[in-house]
Protein backbone atom coordinates (compact mmCIF):
# COMPACT_ATOMS: atom_id res chain seq x y z
CA UNK A 1 0.00 0.00 0.00
CA UNK A 2 1.11 2.99 -0.98
CA UNK A 3 1.47 5.91 1.48
CA UNK A 4 -1.11 8.50 1.35
CA UNK A 5 -0.77 12.14 0.90
CA UNK A 6 -2.08 14.24 3.96
CA UNK A 7 -3.33 17.22 1.40
CA UNK A 8 -4.77 18.07 -1.60
CA UNK A 9 -2.88 20.69 -2.70
CA UNK A 10 0.98 20.67 -2.04
CA UNK A 11 3.15 24.03 -2.12
CA UNK A 12 1.02 25.85 -4.29
CA UNK A 13 2.69 29.19 -5.74
CA UNK A 14 1.38 29.76 -9.07
CA UNK A 15 2.93 29.97 -12.09
CA UNK A 16 4.48 33.30 -12.01
CA UNK A 17 5.89 35.36 -14.69
CA UNK A 18 9.39 33.79 -14.05
CA UNK A 19 8.20 30.24 -13.64
CA UNK A 20 9.26 29.82 -10.03
CA UNK A 21 7.97 26.91 -8.28
CA UNK A 22 6.06 24.87 -10.76
CA UNK A 23 1.91 24.96 -8.85
CA UNK A 24 2.00 20.61 -8.26
CA UNK A 25 -1.10 19.45 -6.92
CA UNK A 26 -2.23 16.21 -6.14
CA UNK A 27 -5.44 14.22 -4.64
CA UNK A 28 -4.69 12.03 -1.89
CA UNK A 29 -4.56 8.65 -3.07
CA UNK A 30 -3.80 4.99 -1.43
CA UNK A 31 -3.53 2.88 -4.43
CA UNK A 32 -1.49 4.77 -6.67
CA UNK A 33 2.50 5.74 -5.66
CA UNK A 34 2.84 9.42 -6.41
CA UNK A 35 6.09 10.36 -7.82
CA UNK A 36 7.57 14.22 -7.48
CA UNK A 37 9.74 15.35 -10.04
CA UNK A 38 12.31 18.01 -8.96
CA UNK A 39 13.85 20.05 -11.86
CA UNK A 40 16.10 22.80 -11.64
CA UNK A 41 15.43 26.33 -13.21
CA UNK A 42 11.78 26.45 -15.05
CA UNK A 43 12.94 29.54 -16.62
CA UNK A 44 15.09 27.21 -18.54
CA UNK A 45 13.66 26.35 -21.61
CA UNK A 46 15.19 22.45 -20.85
CA UNK A 47 12.94 21.95 -17.71
CA UNK A 48 10.26 23.68 -19.27
CA UNK A 49 10.54 21.03 -22.12
CA UNK A 50 11.02 18.35 -19.42
CA UNK A 51 7.97 19.37 -17.16
CA UNK A 52 6.02 19.25 -20.34
CA UNK A 53 7.20 15.65 -20.99
CA UNK A 54 6.67 14.19 -17.81
CA UNK A 55 2.62 16.06 -17.41
CA UNK A 56 1.85 14.34 -20.89
CA UNK A 57 3.68 10.91 -19.45
CA UNK A 58 1.25 11.17 -16.70
CA UNK A 59 -1.83 12.19 -18.67
CA UNK A 60 -1.52 8.83 -20.38
CA UNK A 61 -0.98 6.75 -17.43
CA UNK A 62 -2.80 8.53 -14.76
CA UNK A 63 -4.37 5.76 -13.38
CA UNK A 64 -0.96 4.18 -12.57
CA UNK A 65 0.78 7.38 -10.97
CA UNK A 66 0.08 11.00 -9.33
CA UNK A 67 2.74 13.44 -10.19
CA UNK A 68 3.97 16.33 -8.39
CA UNK A 69 6.07 18.87 -10.35
CA UNK A 70 8.54 21.56 -8.91
CA UNK A 71 11.34 23.54 -10.04
CA UNK A 72 13.38 26.45 -8.45
CA UNK A 73 13.95 30.04 -9.91
CA UNK A 74 17.36 29.97 -11.16
CA UNK A 75 20.44 27.44 -11.78
CA UNK A 76 21.95 28.34 -8.57
CA UNK A 77 18.88 28.44 -6.20
CA UNK A 78 20.45 25.27 -4.18
CA UNK A 79 18.91 26.17 -1.07
CA UNK A 80 15.66 25.90 -2.35
CA UNK A 81 16.13 22.72 -4.29
CA UNK A 82 16.94 21.03 -0.33
CA UNK A 83 14.09 22.63 0.18
CA UNK A 84 11.94 20.96 -2.11
CA UNK A 85 13.16 17.44 -1.15
CA UNK A 86 12.48 17.90 2.39
CA UNK A 87 9.43 19.01 1.46
CA UNK A 88 8.29 16.47 -0.94
CA UNK A 89 9.25 13.48 2.09
CA UNK A 90 7.36 15.26 4.21
CA UNK A 91 4.35 15.32 1.93
CA UNK A 92 4.62 11.39 1.79
CA UNK A 93 5.25 10.91 -1.52
CA UNK A 94 6.99 7.86 -2.80
CA UNK A 95 9.04 8.78 -5.04
CA UNK A 96 11.90 11.56 -6.10
CA UNK A 97 13.08 12.17 -9.83
CA UNK A 98 15.12 14.81 -9.54
CA UNK A 99 17.59 16.62 -11.35
CA UNK A 100 20.16 17.96 -9.08
CA UNK A 101 21.81 21.80 -9.48
CA UNK A 102 24.67 20.38 -7.50
CA UNK A 103 26.12 17.24 -7.80
CA UNK A 104 27.77 17.09 -4.32
CA UNK A 105 25.38 19.37 -2.27
CA UNK A 106 21.99 17.14 -2.82
CA UNK A 107 23.23 14.05 -1.72
CA UNK A 108 22.44 14.39 2.08
CA UNK A 109 19.24 15.45 1.49
CA UNK A 110 18.50 12.55 -0.57
CA UNK A 111 19.77 10.13 1.72
CA UNK A 112 17.55 11.78 4.30
CA UNK A 113 14.52 10.83 1.53
CA UNK A 114 16.21 7.16 0.97
CA UNK A 115 15.71 6.66 4.93
CA UNK A 116 12.10 7.90 5.05
CA UNK A 117 11.40 5.24 2.65
CA UNK A 118 11.12 7.39 -0.54
CA UNK A 119 12.17 5.57 -3.65
CA UNK A 120 15.30 8.67 -5.43
CA UNK A 121 15.94 8.60 -8.80
CA UNK A 122 18.60 11.19 -10.38
CA UNK A 123 18.55 12.16 -13.66
CA UNK A 124 20.02 15.06 -16.02
CA UNK A 125 23.13 15.93 -13.48
CA UNK A 126 24.88 13.04 -12.20
CA UNK A 127 25.54 13.08 -8.39
CA UNK A 128 28.98 12.71 -7.12
CA UNK A 129 30.16 9.10 -6.86
CA UNK A 130 32.49 9.87 -4.00
CA UNK A 131 29.85 11.92 -1.72
CA UNK A 132 27.34 8.93 -2.40
CA UNK A 133 29.89 6.82 -0.85
CA UNK A 134 30.41 8.57 2.03
CA UNK A 135 26.51 8.58 2.65
CA UNK A 136 26.51 5.32 2.27
CA UNK A 137 23.58 5.57 -0.39
CA UNK A 138 23.24 4.10 -3.69
CA UNK A 139 21.35 6.60 -6.02
CA UNK A 140 20.87 5.45 -9.71
CA UNK A 141 21.74 7.53 -12.60
CA UNK A 142 19.18 7.92 -15.68
CA UNK A 143 20.52 9.77 -18.64
CA UNK A 144 22.48 10.45 -20.75
CA UNK A 145 26.89 10.16 -21.54
CA UNK A 146 27.10 13.74 -21.34
CA UNK A 147 31.09 13.77 -22.33
CA UNK A 148 30.27 11.89 -25.70
CA UNK A 149 27.48 14.48 -26.29
CA UNK A 150 29.95 17.59 -26.34
CA UNK A 151 32.09 15.27 -27.69
CA UNK A 152 29.65 14.87 -30.87
CA UNK A 153 29.25 18.89 -30.99
CA UNK A 154 32.50 19.53 -30.69
CA UNK A 155 34.02 16.73 -33.48
CA UNK A 156 31.45 18.27 -35.74
CA UNK A 157 32.56 21.98 -35.10
CA UNK A 158 36.41 20.90 -35.58
CA UNK A 159 35.12 19.94 -39.02
CA UNK A 160 34.40 23.04 -39.56
CA UNK A 161 38.20 24.94 -38.49
CA UNK A 162 41.19 24.40 -39.03
CA UNK A 163 44.34 23.10 -36.87
CA UNK A 164 45.29 25.52 -34.88
CA UNK A 165 42.22 27.91 -34.50
CA UNK A 166 41.44 29.20 -31.52
CA UNK A 167 38.37 28.71 -29.86
CA UNK A 168 36.56 29.31 -26.30
CA UNK A 169 34.10 27.21 -24.02
CA UNK A 170 31.40 28.54 -21.67
CA UNK A 171 31.53 25.80 -18.68
CA UNK A 172 28.50 25.30 -16.77
CA UNK A 173 28.69 25.22 -13.07
CA UNK A 174 31.89 24.14 -11.41
CA UNK A 175 30.05 21.73 -9.18
CA UNK A 176 27.69 20.01 -11.77
CA UNK A 177 28.68 16.46 -13.10
CA UNK A 178 27.12 17.35 -15.91
CA UNK A 179 29.00 20.67 -16.92
CA UNK A 180 32.18 18.92 -16.04
CA UNK A 181 31.61 16.09 -18.45
CA UNK A 182 30.62 18.49 -21.07
CA UNK A 183 34.08 20.77 -20.84
CA UNK A 184 35.86 17.57 -20.71
CA UNK A 185 34.14 16.39 -24.32
CA UNK A 186 34.59 19.57 -25.84
CA UNK A 187 38.05 19.41 -24.72
CA UNK A 188 38.66 16.11 -26.18
CA UNK A 189 37.19 17.08 -29.63
CA UNK A 190 39.28 20.36 -29.91
CA UNK A 191 42.74 18.26 -28.83
CA UNK A 192 41.92 15.64 -31.29
CA UNK A 193 41.78 18.67 -33.93
CA UNK A 194 44.72 20.78 -33.02
CA UNK A 195 42.63 23.39 -31.93
CA UNK A 196 43.67 25.76 -29.15
CA UNK A 197 40.93 26.40 -26.53
CA UNK A 198 42.16 30.11 -25.64
CA UNK A 199 39.62 30.70 -22.83
CA UNK A 200 37.40 28.45 -20.79
CA UNK A 201 35.37 30.11 -18.16
CA UNK A 202 32.30 29.06 -15.88
CA UNK A 203 28.61 30.66 -16.63
CA UNK A 204 26.87 28.88 -14.33
CA UNK A 205 24.73 27.93 -17.06
CA UNK A 206 23.15 31.52 -17.17
CA UNK A 207 22.16 33.13 -20.53
CA UNK A 208 23.03 37.23 -19.11
CA UNK A 209 26.58 35.89 -17.66
CA UNK A 210 27.37 33.96 -20.68
CA UNK A 211 26.70 37.29 -22.78
CA UNK A 212 29.21 39.00 -20.50
CA UNK A 213 31.76 36.58 -20.09
CA UNK A 214 31.64 35.91 -24.00
CA UNK A 215 32.09 39.91 -25.02
CA UNK A 216 34.81 39.70 -22.69
CA UNK A 217 36.38 36.54 -24.67
CA UNK A 218 36.25 38.32 -27.63
CA UNK A 219 37.73 41.36 -26.49
CA UNK A 220 40.58 39.85 -25.19
CA UNK A 221 41.04 37.16 -27.66
CA UNK A 222 40.02 38.68 -30.91
CA UNK A 223 41.54 35.96 -33.18
CA UNK A 224 38.57 32.90 -31.69
CA UNK A 225 37.26 31.44 -33.90
CA UNK A 226 34.62 29.79 -32.26
CA UNK A 227 32.54 29.58 -28.94
CA UNK A 228 31.70 26.14 -27.49
CA UNK A 229 28.71 26.72 -24.35
CA UNK A 230 28.31 23.59 -22.07
CA UNK A 231 24.29 24.75 -22.92
CA UNK A 232 21.73 26.59 -24.78
CA UNK A 233 21.22 28.74 -22.51
CA UNK A 234 24.68 29.89 -22.48
CA UNK A 235 24.81 29.44 -26.09
CA UNK A 236 22.19 32.42 -26.61
CA UNK A 237 23.90 34.79 -24.52
CA UNK A 238 27.27 34.57 -26.56
CA UNK A 239 25.13 34.65 -29.82
CA UNK A 240 24.36 38.14 -28.87
CA UNK A 241 27.73 38.76 -27.61
CA UNK A 242 28.93 37.93 -30.86
CA UNK A 243 26.29 40.32 -32.71
CA UNK A 244 27.48 43.29 -30.18
CA UNK A 245 30.50 42.95 -31.21
CA UNK A 246 29.82 42.86 -34.92
CA UNK A 247 31.11 39.21 -35.47
CA UNK A 248 28.14 37.27 -36.79
CA UNK A 249 29.39 34.67 -39.43
CA UNK A 250 32.70 34.79 -38.52
CA UNK A 251 32.57 33.63 -34.90
CA UNK A 252 30.68 30.06 -34.70
CA UNK A 253 28.60 28.87 -31.91
CA UNK A 254 27.38 25.92 -30.64
CA UNK A 255 25.94 24.74 -27.45
CA UNK A 256 24.01 21.51 -25.80
CA UNK A 257 20.23 20.74 -25.24
CA UNK A 258 18.69 21.62 -27.87
CA UNK A 259 16.07 23.95 -26.92
CA UNK A 260 13.32 25.87 -29.19
CA UNK A 261 14.84 29.09 -29.11
CA UNK A 262 18.60 27.20 -30.61
CA UNK A 263 16.68 25.38 -32.70
CA UNK A 264 15.31 27.95 -34.60
CA UNK A 265 19.51 30.12 -34.38
CA UNK A 266 20.43 27.00 -36.68
CA UNK A 267 18.04 27.27 -38.85
CA UNK A 268 19.07 30.44 -39.35
CA UNK A 269 22.53 29.17 -39.21
CA UNK A 270 23.44 31.31 -36.33
CA UNK A 271 24.51 28.41 -34.45
CA UNK A 272 26.22 25.74 -35.59
CA UNK A 273 24.89 22.60 -33.65
CA UNK A 274 23.81 21.54 -30.27
CA UNK A 275 23.44 18.02 -28.86
CA UNK A 276 19.33 16.85 -27.92
CA UNK A 277 19.17 14.79 -24.76
CA UNK A 278 15.57 14.85 -25.32
CA UNK A 279 14.57 16.44 -22.28
CA UNK A 280 11.00 15.83 -23.19
CA UNK A 281 11.25 12.25 -22.33
CA UNK A 282 14.51 12.41 -19.56
CA UNK A 283 11.83 12.78 -17.08
CA UNK A 284 9.98 10.42 -18.29
CA UNK A 285 12.74 7.61 -18.23
CA UNK A 286 13.66 8.80 -14.33
CA UNK A 287 10.01 8.05 -13.70
CA UNK A 288 9.91 5.04 -15.70
CA UNK A 289 12.69 3.74 -13.01
CA UNK A 290 11.26 4.47 -10.13
CA UNK A 291 7.91 3.33 -10.93
CA UNK A 292 9.76 -0.30 -11.78
CA UNK A 293 11.71 -0.05 -8.92
CA UNK A 294 8.60 0.79 -6.43
CA UNK A 295 7.18 -2.52 -8.13
CA UNK A 296 10.46 -4.43 -7.47
CA UNK A 297 11.65 -3.42 -3.87
CA UNK A 298 13.77 -6.25 -4.34
CA UNK A 299 15.47 -5.79 -7.13
CA UNK A 300 19.12 -3.47 -7.05
CA UNK A 301 18.31 -0.02 -9.25
CA UNK A 302 20.68 0.05 -12.39
CA UNK A 303 21.75 2.86 -14.20
CA UNK A 304 19.93 3.53 -17.25
CA UNK A 305 22.24 5.34 -20.00
CA UNK A 306 19.77 7.53 -22.53
CA UNK A 307 20.32 8.95 -25.92
CA UNK A 308 21.78 11.68 -26.89
CA UNK A 309 22.09 13.10 -30.47
CA UNK A 310 24.13 15.99 -32.58
CA UNK A 311 21.76 18.07 -33.97
CA UNK A 312 22.37 20.31 -36.77
CA UNK A 313 20.53 22.45 -39.85
CA UNK A 314 20.25 18.74 -41.77
CA UNK A 315 18.35 17.56 -38.50
CA UNK A 316 15.72 19.92 -39.45
CA UNK A 317 15.82 19.14 -43.20
CA UNK A 318 12.54 17.99 -44.90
Amino acid sequence: MYRALAFCTLLFVGCSSNKQDASVTAASDTDKPTVALIMKSLANDFFSTMEAGAKAHHQAHADEYDLLTNGIKDESDLGRQVALVDEMVAAGVDAIVIAPADSRALVPALRKAIQAGVVVVNIDNRLDAEILQQEEVSIPFVGPDNQVGAKKVGDFLAGKLSQGDKVAVLEGKPTAFNGVQRKLGFESAMQDAGIEIVSSQSADWETNKANTIAASMLSEHPEIKAILAANDSMALGAVAAVKSAGRSGDVVIVGFDNIPAVQELIRERRVLATADQHGDQLAVYGIETALEILGNRDAAPADVETPVDLITVESFAE
